[in-house]
Formats: C-alpha cells, structure tokens, sequence
C-alpha cells in the first residue's frame, strides 16, 4: 500500500513537472536582406549589422498592408537588398522566423 501511494505521489509531481506550459514570444526586427538561399540562409543587415536567421517550420511571407504573398511573388520579391521586417521566435541561441514581411507594392 505505500509503494502505491508513493508511486501515485511520484507520478503526479513528474507530470506537473513536465507537463509546464511554455510560453513563445514574437520579437521583430528590421533591415535589408544581407545573404539570402531559400530554405537555408537568411542574413538581415540591422543597424547593429549582420543577423542570421534560423527557418521556423512555417514561414508567411506577407506585404505590410498584410496580403499573403504566393510562392511566385516570394520569387521575386524576397531577395538581396530588399527592406524587410522579420518577426521571430528565440530558441536557445537561434532566431527562429515565423514570418516575413516586404514592403507592399
């Protein structure tokens, strides 16, 4: 019987332990694309100079009056020397975008 209770005791404070919420927050950034490889490289000149970027799992790519950019407009639109803002994620040392916004046309 208090084997039992011990291990229910055990169990409960593992779970409540592990099972914390974690909370994300979203920081944005701006400057002009620096270095850019779809999918790999993605290198924002700030005014503190050069930040890399780590790609999220999901990126949107949208104007600043918020329209979603389709893969053909990101294309042509996402490259060196154009001005973005970048909203991210931190995870550990890495800034993680979520996602991207240009100018609009």
């Amino acid at each position: 019987m208090k084997k039992t209770i011990l291990s229910l005791a055990c169990a409960l404070v593992t779970a409540s332990a592990f099972g914390a919420e974690v909370t994300t927050t979203t920081t944005t950034s701006t400057g002009t694309i620096e270095e850019y490889t779809p999918g790999s490289t993605f290198v924002v000149k700030e005014s503190t100079g050069p930040v890399k970027y780590t790609y999220g799992k999901k990126i949107t790519y949208v104007t600043k009056k918020g329209k979603v950019l389709t893969d053909a407009d990101v294309k042509t639109r996402i490259k060196v020397g154009s001005p973005v803002t970048v909203h991210y994620a931190t995870e550990g040392e890495n800034r993680v975008i979520n996602k991207i916004e240009v100018d609009d046309d």
